[in-house]
């Protein structure tokens, strides 16, 4: 593979078609979601909340850059990938600033200020937000029954959220934070998508962390010189859980989902996310789990599978070959 060398075939197909194609493209993507469901829960154990001790969020949302980009170099050392074309460089903008930096920090910093439950319940527009800009950055179209069912869900997942929190309140600045990490978060996951089938999944994830990493090694070291480190042993490992799994390994399967596709189909796995996340709550925190909230967690399941079943179209008159990583370039891990 060279600089300029593409992953899908010359005419560039918009989307894979509803098929086998599809359903490894879900299994890949949630692959991808249980790895970041525990994403909310570590970041609040990170932070330390109200606590005497705890990690500046800036140490948090951008220092796992910077370990998961040291990971990255390896691998691409390692397998010896070709370094991106300008092109390429420039088009990995947008899932640098959405994906490296923008989410984890606002989600860090809105942590500090916010319980999990509520950053839930904004998070979970985060489905929808990623299937609107995809459909914005590519040829998918999807059908009616498609954003029922996206609608749907949103719904299903603030009414859960709400269950298992007991209120919407808890707002303020922190959810101008969560709001602004949900539109930054769906431009760098549709815009990952389409350079996945580019230059390949892991690819896309490694190289973003390699364009990010000045920045972020920057942030860092100015963070931890402003404010002394005082963080116990199982915020250290909520910390490297971040950075060595939800910044980049996670993206590994996740990207890849996206890639084969249909892009807004697959990003409705996301839709049980929050689910996850109360699971890992109740056996990590020792929240409670009740009835509403088994009733409530599969009602959200329910409305992601009727849309991940929803067809996509294209704007094409014909459709291309499925998705496929560079060749020589599959993931071994």
């Amino acid at each position: 593979m060279n600089g300029n060398s593409s992953a899908i075939a010359p005419s560039r197909p918009p989307l894979s078609i509803q098929g086998p194609t599809t359903t490894h493209g879900l299994a890949w993507g949630l692959l991808g979601v249980v790895a970041f469901s525990f994403t909310l829960p570590f970041t609040r154990i990170a932070v330390g909340g109200d606590s005497g001790s705890g990690l500046d969020p800036i140490v948090i949302g951008c220092g796992r850059a910077v370990i998961a980009a040291a990971l990255a170099a390896v691998v691409l050392l390692v397998r010896r990938v070709p370094v991106p074309s300008p092109g390429q460089w420039l088009r990995l903008v947008p899932v640098s600033v959405g994906v490296v930096a923008g989410f984890p920090i606002l989600t860090s910093l809105a942590m500090r200020q916010t319980t999990a439950g509520h950053a839930a319940v904004v998070i979970g527009l985060l489905p929808a937000a990623t299937a609107v800009v995809a459909v914005l950055l590519t040829h998918e179209r999807p059908t009616p029954r498609f954003w029922l069912g996206a609608t749907l869900g949103v719904i299903a997942t603030v009414g859960f959220t709400v269950v298992a929190h007991g209120s919407l309140g808890g707002g303020g600045v922190s959810d101008v934070y969560l709001v602004a990490a949900v539109a930054l978060g769906a431009l760098g996951y549709a815009q990952g998508g389409r350079m996945s089938r580019e230059i390949g999944s892991w690819q896309t994830i490694c190289w973003t962390l390699i364009l990010a990493s000045p920045v972020m090694l920057a942030a860092t070291t100015v963070a931890l010189g402003t404010r002394p480190v005082h963080a116990t042993p199982g915020q250290w490992g909520a910390f490297l859980y971040l950075a060595g799994i939800s910044m980049f390994l996670g993206f590994f399967a996740w990207y890849r989902g996206l890639a084969i596709g249909p892009m807004t189909t697959v990003s409705q796995i996301q839709l049980v996310q929050p689910v996850l996340s109360v699971i890992w709550a109740v056996v990590l925190l020792g929240e409670q789990l009740t009835p509403a909230l088994t009733v409530g967690g599969c009602v959200v399941i329910g409305c992601a599978a009727f849309t991940v079943r929803s067809r996509v179209r294209d704007r094409t008159t014909a459709p291309g070959p499925a998705f496929v990583d560079p060749p020589g370039c599959r993931p071994r891990c």
